[in-house]
């Protein structure tokens, strides 16, 4: 079936080159992440409600004109309900739409064996946009990159054409962000980047002088859980929705193609229509909500102070994400999403690293590289007190 011959399609979606590949997509992709705490049945039989869930979803973006179906081995069962809903189900035309999945395999034998099994998966033949799923450090970055390695067989498996199209994505810092993009191995980068998170701004700047394709992950979500915005905020962006304001803001940067909205939760199909037409740059009225969420962080002294001059920092602390945490919460009444992000650090994992400050890593920071003025610890130890949630056994 191909929804873009429908008479019910909405033509009020917008379309970007995804740099060097030249396929135009949707400024707006469906993400599949929400699907990875559905179920964990080994048979991958599909619960009645999610398959259904799923279903209704992709009408629904499809009907919107969305043309990007974004998806990874690391969801669980994700790639599997897509499968069967694109293919058994709603037997969407394989053309009248893009594939996206992502994988994260160590050697070039176990690239092969996984995406040969994503495929069977997801029920295609190709995969139009594959990453390199989780690039997040300096580590992997030089393993997957490396001769033989895993990146030169999607390379390989991109000349046969059962990949379309080899990119990455990161939760990395953005220097190694940078190096990553520098290789020139890559078509496409998928990254974070938000107004309540501008620190990747020279990545898709790097990114746009090498004609990559530029994916935003999780704007609604990571991006300040804008489905669900305190009072305060919804004020700052009238007559906008928050969700909609950071879309405009993002597809502002003419180097910016997509942003994805998850499954299910966020997919807020009822405020698509606000994101459009999206400006480039910012329209007036946008960059006059812009200045009022500029300078409500004055309302706060130390709300401008990013820490990133720490870099190296031997505590062990993500203090430049605590103290983001603590800004969104003083300046913007976030204080929920400050919460539900504060508590996903992994002192081991590589996802979002960071410690948990105690008296003896506060003691480690590093206090030369810090502004007199700017009393670290104590921000540090505030937020901690505010955001902290133990685990419950």
């Amino acid at each position: 079936m191909d929804y873009s011959s429908f008479s019910i399609y909405q033509p009020k979606m917008e379309y970007r080159r995804f740099g060097k590949t030249n396929k135009n997509i949707s400024v707006i992709t469906l993400g599949g992440m929400r699907f990875k705490h559905g179920w964990d049945d080994p048979r991958n039989v599909i619960p009645k409600d999610t398959f259904e869930q799923c279903r209704d979803t992709v009408e629904k973006a499809l009907y919107q004109g969305i043309n990007l179906i974004e998806t990874a081995y690391g969801y669980k069962k994700s790639e599997t309900v897509y499968g069967q809903v694109l293919n058994d189900e709603l037997k969407v035309e394989r053309n009248s739409y893009f594939l996206m999945t992502k994988g994260a395999p160590e050697t070039a034998r176990e690239t092969r064996k996984l995406v040969d099994e994503q495929l069977k998966t997801l029920k295609t033949d190709y995969i139009d946009f594959y990453a390199w799923h989780g690039l997040n450090n300096i580590e992997l970055f030089q393993k997957a990159c490396a001769k033989r390695g895993s990146v030169e067989e999607l390379l390989k498996m991109k000349e046969e054409g059962i990949i379309k199209h080899v990119g990455f994505s990161t939760h990395a810092p953005l220097e190694v962000i940078i190096k990553a993009i520098e290789t020139n191995l890559f078509d496409f980068v998928n990254l974070h980047y938000y107004y309540f998170f501008q620190r990747n701004k020279a990545a898709i700047d790097l990114a746009q002088t090498k004609d990559m394709g530029v994916f935003i992950i999780s704007p609604n979500d990571k991006g300040g859980q804008l489905f669900n915005p305190p009072q305060k905020l919804v004020d700052l962006t009238a007559p906008l929705q928050p969700l909609q304001w950071n879309a405009r803001f993002c597809l502002s940067h003419s180097g910016i193609h997509t942003l994805t909205f998850g499954l299910p939760v966020t997919a807020r199909f009822e405020q698509i229509d606000g994101i459009f037409p999206s400006p480039s740059p910012l329209s007036a009225d946008d960059a006059r909500i812009k200045l009022k969420l500029d300078e409500q962080r004055l309302s706060d002294p130390y709300a401008d102070f990013d820490a990133y001059v720490l870099d190296g920092d031997p505590s062990g602390l993500n203090i430049p994400e605590i103290l983001r945490f603590r800004m969104l919460w003083k300046c913007y009444d976030m204080k929920g999403f400050g919460q539900y992000r504060y508590n996903m650090f992994q002192e081991k994992g590589h996802w979002f690293p960071g410690n948990f400050p105690t008296k003896e890593n506060l003691k480690q920071i590093d206090l030369s590289k810090c502004p007199e003025h700017i009393p670290i610890v104590e921000l540090i130890k505030e937020t901690h007190e505010t955001l902290f949630r133990p685990k419950k056994d």
